[in-house]
């Protein structure tokens, strides 16, 4: 057996290494809190720089020649972006899913999702938001989000965008800032809360260990009074106290119910 310029010579057959053929744009390289997908290569890579980024929390649109979306995370700092082309066999969402599964597992902080036409017009989050027309593709083919990296990172936030186009080519997108200020406090809209409870099954939050906070309060009734359909079991320290302001902010009683699992701070699973 002999190895020469990448192939290896087994029994007269030639079998090139994947890293001959993960033909990554010369001189990039992947984010440390972002794992990159198996075989997926990096086609567009723009090092670490100095800007001003504004990130969308909702549905974008142009109205008279200017973005307009519902809300918005604004910060300055040094800014990294890389977008993936996915193997043939991979999809964008699947991609877009393990990679954001593997951000909350490590504490990161869910501030906005959207999915497919809820996120508005692909062509716009490609152009005007990211700069980068590989990215345009089919407005249902389309998946965004923003995150809050966790303590000692959590003055850096981290974009994803999915996007499968009609070539049926899928590509990732992601963008980290490290922000050169405190970044403060970052709230989650009501809606992000509610497609990743309708998503997961399950809504964590830590930090509301103590009498409800009027502010959660509200992000978390609205949330579920989007649809009023489901149920929900609360637990934590302090779960019957949300129960019942969450009651008195207008959700239905017998929507919700109090568990007695021992969790960190308030805990909702969706009873299905």
């Amino acid at each position: 057996m002999s190895v020469r310029k990448g192939c290896i010579r087994v029994l007269g057959l030639c079998v090139f290494s994947p890293l001959v053929f993960a033909a990554d744009v010369p001189g990039s390289q992947d984010l440390s809190a972002v794992a990159r997908q198996v075989d997926a290569q990096i086609v567009d890579y723009r090092p670490a720089e100095e800007k001003e980024r504004i990130y969308p929390m909702g549905a974008i649109r142009k109205i008279s020649g200017q973005l307009r979306y519902e809300a918005q995370a604004t910060a300055r700092g040094q800014v990294t972006a890389i977008t993936y082309e996915l193997p043939a066999e991979h999809t964008s969402s699947a991609a877009f899913t393990a990679t954001r599964e593997a951000l909350q597992q490590q504490g990161a902080q869910l501030l906005f999702w959207c999915q497919a036409r809820d996120c508005g017009e692909s062509s716009l989050w490609a152009n005007e938001v990211f700069g980068n027309a590989k990215l345009v593709g089919a407005d249902g083919q389309q998946e965004y989000l923003l995150l809050r990296l966790a303590a000692p990172q959590d003055n850096s936030l981290v974009a994803l965008y999915g996007i499968t186009r009609g070539n049926r080519r899928a590509y990732l997108h992601v963008e980290q800032i490290d922000a050169s200020a405190p970044l403060g406090e970052l709230l989650p809209t009501s809606a992000t809360l509610l497609r990743e409870l309708r998503s997961t099954g399950e809504l964590d939050f830590p930090a509301l260990g103590a009498d409800p906070d009027a502010t959660w309060l509200t992000l978390i009734s609205r949330g579920l009074n989007l649809d009023t359909t489901l149920r929900v079991s609360l637990t934590g320290p302090h779960a019957e106290a949300w129960r019942q302001a969450l009651v008195d902010k207008g959700v239905r009683a017998a929507r919700l119910e109090t568990g007695t699992e021992p969790a960190k701070g308030l805990h909702l699973h969706l009873i299905r």
